[in-house]
């Protein structure tokens, strides 16, 4: 018998609109259409027209041969990425964020937001957002893509008013006198073999340096597994220092970024990788656009062949500071963590063996090996070896990004580096690690700061984000701040630590708390989450719970 075949009808889902293609077509110019450069080309498209549109994303999936899908899942998952449907109006063009984080909460920011919403009128959009790396600067709002550390409504109105929403570049060293100072020597003798590979690697060894990105894995030992793997071998540097308190990474990038550039190439080489992508946070624009034009003057100028550096941009994600997230993000995808194994060492981006490092370590190699592993290792005190850069913000007279001894105290960085405490505060407690590494009181605050020395506590030291509290702020308070944060933040992947931290935030904000099912919560997250971010969230809970007992109350 014949078959009679239904006459096929038009396909499922939106047609391109052929204005939209033309625009998105226009704002791609020549760039691939590659999967991984997906979060680069919606940046374009936000940048341009203020947001994106469903007709730009549809148009967008269709250049790119993606699914519309596979589009949207990545442009609804990142914070700075302004999804506007059909039936939504585009944003105001000029968007205010302002910090709610710890540093900025405890200078106002509260207020600061409610002022903002109220003074700067309809035509300007005011959010709360999480950290934005400036907290010695707080309370901070960020106008566009300008930040304004100390902000009041009128200074804020005043850039409003004049429409400074662009980033100030920053003016550190250049690249004339970096060379002149004799930079880029060591990556000459390493290129020309006179620094072998081997003795570099054994000097990082020997000087014991760690990853300073937060989990303190030696790099030395890192360097050599990676160089074990087969080619092609790639690099990941993640810059995308988005923990509360965290700020250092854009300290040393605004003062010399040209140390960092050449511990970098020197990693490249040693290892063998055929290209470096840079990981950015959107907050630091400013600094992007400065390393864009260092990294185009270093091609122009090296006497030696570097490999290809690609400067992605983050998008106001917490989670791709952690490595496997950030991978994710790198290739186009949302920044959700991996499951391990297989470690990014042996298959990371794009399934390749992946270096992956922290600005500030990369930083330190020159030092290093310009004034060898003993230098180092002397640095330190109370037994412990080297040198940290501690972001410390809160109370103290001088906030900011200071160098000092590993194994130094808080009690001793206050004194010898922050100027003290604020006139008419004393010192009530810290977070040694910034949201994540816990609450401890004052009568704690001659523990050595350095890698394993406040786990015994339930704490630790991290990326060295020193938040500083006084008698005029309360712990409690603090942890729940902490835990609202990580519930802005968790990417949803798994429920532990997705339903946990909403849940946990929900608890601590009653006036008592149930300790028990709190208690209970917090081991669950802390056991099960994939990542670091749920597996830490309790912490300042559970030391609020240990060390200050008289701010909650039991049922």
């Amino acid at each position: 018998m014949p078959t009679h075949r239904k006459k096929r009808g038009r396909t499922k889902g939106r047609s391109i609109e052929p204005k939209a293609l033309a625009r998105v077509r226009d704002l791609l110019g020549d760039a691939p259409r590659r999967h991984d450069l997906l979060l680069e080309h919606l940046h374009r498209i936000q940048d341009s027209e203020g947001c994106i549109t469903v007709s730009n994303l549809v148009a967008l999936a269709g250049e790119m041969r993606l699914s519309v899908t596979e589009v949207y899942e990545v442009a609804s998952f990142y914070h700075h990425l302004d999804l506007v449907r059909e039936d939504q109006s585009p944003p105001p063009s000029i968007t205010v964020r302002v910090c709610d984080s710890l540093a900025c909460a405890m200078a106002g920011a509260e207020i600061l937001a409610e002022d903002l919403k109220n003074g700067l009128g309809d035509g300007v959009r005011v959010q709360r957002v999480s950290c934005v790396g400036r907290c010695a600067d707080a309370p901070v709002a960020v106008i566009g893509m300008n930040p304004v550390g100390e902000a009041t409504l009128d200074t804020v109105r005043s850039r409003v008013e004049e429409r400074d929403t662009s980033p100030v570049h920053p003016s550190g060293r250049d690249y004339d006198a970096y060379r002149a100072a004799g930079g880029y020597q060591l990556l000459g003798r390493v290129e020309k073999g006179a620094l072998p590979a081997d003795e570099v690697i054994q000097t990082l060894e020997d000087a014991g340096l760690r990853g300073l990105g937060g989990a303190g894995f030696p790099a030395g030992r890192k360097w050599r597994i990676v160089r074990d793997q087969p080619e092609p071998r790639l690099m990941a540097v993640n810059i995308d220092e988005g923990e509360p308190g965290t700020f250092k990474d854009r300290h040393f990038l605004e003062q010399d970024p040209y140390r960092f550039l050449e511990g970098m190439l020197i990693a490249s080489r040693v290892v063998g990788i055929s290209k470096i992508y840079i990981y950015l946070r959107d907050e630091y624009a400013g600094i992007r656009g400065m390393l864009q034009q260092e990294l185009n003057r270093l091609l122009e100028n090296l006497p030696w062949d570097m490999p290809p550096v690609e400067l992605r941009r983050g998008a106001g994600a917490y989670i791709c500071g952690e490595e496997s997230a950030m991978i994710e993000s790198i290739e186009g995808q949302r920044g959700m963590p991996r499951l391990r194994p297989p470690y990014v060492a042996q298959a990371g981006l794009f399934g390749r063996p992946t270096l992956v490092h922290n600005m500030e370590t990369l930083f330190w190699v020159p030092e290093l090996l310009e004034r060898g592993a003993d230098w180092f290792r002397e640095q330190g005190r109370r037994g412990h070896s080297g040198l940290r850069a501690f972001s410390v913000s809160g109370r103290v007279a001088l906030p900011g990004v200071y160098l000092a001894p590993a194994g130094i105290s808080l009690r001793e960085l206050i004194t010898e580096h922050c100027g003290g405490m604020q006139e008419g505060h004393e010192l009530y407690a810290y977070l040694p690690g910034g949201a994540s590494g816990g609450i401890l009181p004052a009568s704690m605050a001659d523990i050595p700061l350095d890698f394993d020395t406040l786990q015994p506590h339930g704490c630790f030291l991290g990326s060295a984000a020193i938040i500083v509290l006084s008698q005029q702020d309360s712990a409690r308070e603090a942890a729940v701040n902490a835990m609202r944060f990580f519930a802005r933040e968790s990417c949803g992947r798994c429920t532990p630590c997705r339903v946990g931290t909403e849940k946990a935030a929900r608890l601590m904000e009653q006036p008592e708390w149930d300790r028990d099912l709190l208690e209970e919560l917090a081991a669950v997250m802390t056991d099960a989450s994939i990542c670091g971010l749920g597996q830490a969230a309790p912490n300042p809970l559970l030391s609020v719970l240990k060390y200050f007992p008289d701010e909650v109350k039991d049922d």
